[in-house]
């Protein structure tokens, strides 16, 4: 069973999974708190900042999974489950910074983005031995 090879893998990615609900949650929140009903996303700056941490998800989280997962087959659990755990710890932090001012997301950002790119590269190094 995938579970019992890949648990920590697994587990990063409900973490991950998570951390990106609560983001969902507070983009809600916060178009209740300021008054910004959908479909617009524009509003004051402390809901632009909600709603960016959201969308900022979004669009790591498509590159992050599929790269934590193929580098869990390529080189194992427990490097793909650390990695993985770090980008999740990454995104937290961007996101409290976030919230609180744009100038305060680099260190979350930086964090979380160098995770995927280890797993991405790691990946792609997995692959290649493979094909070769």
């Amino acid at each position: 069973m995938i579970l019992e090879q890949f648990p920590l893998t697994a587990l990063a990615t409900i973490v991950t999974l998570l951390v990106y609900f609560f983001c969902t949650v507070q983009v809600g929140k916060a178009r209740a708190k300021y008054g910004v009903k959908p479909p617009a996303v524009d509003g004051p700056d402390e809901f632009l900042r909600i709603n960016r941490v959201h969308q900022n998800m979004v669009e790591q989280i498509v590159f992050h999974l599929p790269a934590l997962w193929l580098f869990a087959v390529a080189w194992g659990d427990i490097w793909a489950g650390i990695l993985g755990l770090i980008f999740a710890v990454g995104r937290i932090m961007y996101a409290k910074g976030y919230y609180e001012a744009t100038e305060k997301r680099y260190r979350g950002f930086g964090i979380a983005t160098m995770s995927s790119l280890v797993l991405a590269l790691g990946a792609l190094i997995g692959i290649v031995m493979a094909l070769l």
